[in-house]
């Protein structure tokens, strides 16, 4: 088992970097990776490149590489964030953009449809939120990030 902990807020004072602290010493002695994606500088821009390496007619860009490579060691996958707007922060939208991308996470094409390729990964949510669940319940916002990830 190995637990990949990525955490996505700016502010490394954050309670969203306390959780991913408690977490990750709550987890051990299992093997557990902390990604801090705001401390890594990860760009979250969707470019050309990664449209290409998307379509099939280009290479995946080594940060992207890098972060494949950190998955594929991962048995559990848990994204720790403030819920910004009913969602994700948009340093996370794009790690997910351009990480869970075609010929990596999934294969799609028209003849055999589409066909996921992360079956072995377990996916855990811990958003950070400053409301009640039950606020959240009463105004579908648990539905919405539900949706959205």
């Amino acid at each position: 088992m190995h637990t990949l902990l990525v955490a996505a807020n700016p502010d490394p004072s954050s309670l969203t970097h306390h959780v991913r602290k408690e977490l990750e010493a709550a987890l051990r002695p299992v093997s557990v990776e902390a990604a801090d994606l705001a401390k890594e500088r990860f760009d979250p821009a969707f470019t050309l490149a990664d449209r290409r390496a998307y379509q099939g007619s280009g290479t995946y860009p080594a940060d992207i590489v890098r972060e494949h490579r950190r998955l594929e060691r991962a048995t559990d996958l848990v994204l720790i964030f403030p819920v910004y707007w009913w969602s994700m922060p948009a340093l996370l939208k794009g790690w997910i953009d351009r990480v869970f991308v075609n010929g990596w996470a999934f294969e799609h094409s028209p003849a055999s449809g589409l066909r996921p390729k992360l079956q072995a990964l377990t996916t855990h949510l811990l958003p950070i939120a400053g409301g009640d669940s039950g606020a959240y319940e009463r105004h579908g916002y648990e539905e919405a990030l539900r949706t959205q990830i």
